[in-house]
């Protein structure tokens, strides 16, 4: 698992890029998800930046009858975190680290990678960024939560103590609830993290006023 090195969809706003962002796509989706969004972000004025976006591996899903698609990790109950697939997203976690490995040897420094994913995505993105041993640029948080609370004040990293972190979410998502996001928000803030946070008028989904948030955060992190 260690040396696994996840098939991604790549993206670069320009040539050799010196900034990179790793977009991490929801239960089901695959790393085509989010590839669209490249050009609407609208980074001119960075420096080149690669965006990478990785297809998750296929798995049963439990809370799915156990029907195989791409997942980052197993979804047991409809709450997400009564019980958690911790074997999963720890798995996943070494896959995300994996990746950032590789930018770092094509010569993209942590310090100016952005994680960001989008649901499940999400979840992935808040577990591996803060407990990552090297200083990320910031953190994209999109229609999600922080998964394995119960073990994150022990295992977070000093490193990224002071990221900056997006949180974006839906006030009216029926698959990640609004309050599981917040309670996720609470946390984060209670033990002293950079937390900007938005709520929008959508469902489980990303749009065009998030877009332009997102937009603003990465000009601010990536600069």
């Amino acid at each position: 698992m260690t040396d696994t090195l996840l098939d991604c969809v790549q993206a670069e706003t320009g040539p050799n890029p010196t900034r990179a962002v790793i977009w991490l796509h929801g239960l089901g989706a695959d790393g085509h998800d989010f590839e669209p969004i490249v050009p609407e972000l609208d980074l001119h004025g960075l420096p080149p930046v690669r965006f990478v976006f990785p297809h998750a591996t296929v798995q049963p899903v439990t809370i799915n009858g156990g029907m195989a698609m791409r997942a980052w990790y197993d979804i047991i109950v409809s709450d997400l975190v009564r019980r958690e697939d911790d074997a999963g997203i720890r798995a996943s976690q070494r896959l995300v680290e994996n990746l950032i490995a590789r930018e770092n040897q094509r010569g993209i420094a942590t310090e100016h990678i952005v994680l960001a994913g989008f649901s499940q995505g999400c979840a992935m993105t808040l577990h591996t960024g803060l407990r990552l041993r090297d200083k990320l640029a910031g953190l994209v948080a999109l229609s999600g939560y922080l998964p394995l609370a119960a073990t994150f004040a022990a295992e977070r990293s000093p490193a990224n103590a002071g990221t900056p972190i997006f949180m974006g979410h839906g006030t009216a998502d029926p698959i990640v609830m609004l309050d599981r996001a917040t309670a996720s928000r609470d946390l984060l803030r209670q033990e002293g993290y950079d937390v900007e946070w938005h709520a929008y008028p959508m469902p489980h989904s990303v749009c065009a006023p998030e877009l332009g948030d997102i937009s603003a955060f990465l000009r601010k992190v990536l600069a």
